[in-house]
């Protein structure tokens, strides 16, 4: 099964389209920040968050439970695509329905050898894996750029460095984030 999870009215083709508001017209109806969810464990061979998981969890034990889920009706080498606003634009600050920012980072909490390596190394980073039972290993990010900065980087009038240090240091720099991770069974 693959699954378009908060899907709004971004309905794709052979996917179970899943959203809480009706009005969406959905494949199904169902809230994803209700817990357990439907569908069987193992089931998703890919899962899609397009600019929805950032509007899910504002109460952190919510998120989690979310992650446990996702991981839940995840196959083993389950694919899982989130695209969401960069946490420093305008897109994601202007929008009341956008509650958590979701970013590589952070999601990188979530996978279970980057917490033994950061344990291993006395580092202080939470090991979301090992309290939530899920692990997540990140295949690819991307970060997409607000122009000018897209096409300066891509001309070569900036350097990837450079790109990296005004994301870094402005708002509105950083769009958004493409980011896939993979379920390990």
């Amino acid at each position: 099964m693959k699954f378009n999870l908060g899907c709004g009215r971004r309905k794709m083709a052979g996917y179970i389209n899943v959203d809480a508001a009706p009005e969406c017209e959905p494949d199904e109806v169902f809230d994803l920040e209700s817990t357990p969810w439907p569908w069987p464990a193992g089931c998703a061979e890919e899962i899609l968050f397009i600019h929805a998981l950032e509007h899910m969890g504002r109460d952190p034990r919510v998120f989690l439970k979310i992650m446990q889920e996702t991981w839940r009706i995840a196959a083993a080498g389950c694919r899982v695509t989130i695209h969401v606003p960069h946490p420093r634009h305008d897109n994601f600050i202007d929008d009341p329905t956008h509650v958590r920012p979701i970013t590589p980072a952070m999601l990188s909490l979530f996978d279970r050898e980057l917490n033994d390596r950061w344990a291993a190394a006395g580092a202080h980073s939470t090991p979301l894996a090992h309290y939530t039972g899920v692990d997540f290993r990140t295949v690819s990010v991307q970060l997409l750029l607000e122009e000018p900065y897209a096409t300066q980087l891509q001309r070569g009038e900036i350097t990837p460095a450079e790109a990296d240090r005004l994301v870094a240091t402005l708002h509105n720099v950083g769009k958004e984030f493409r980011i896939v991770l993979e379920a390990r069974k």
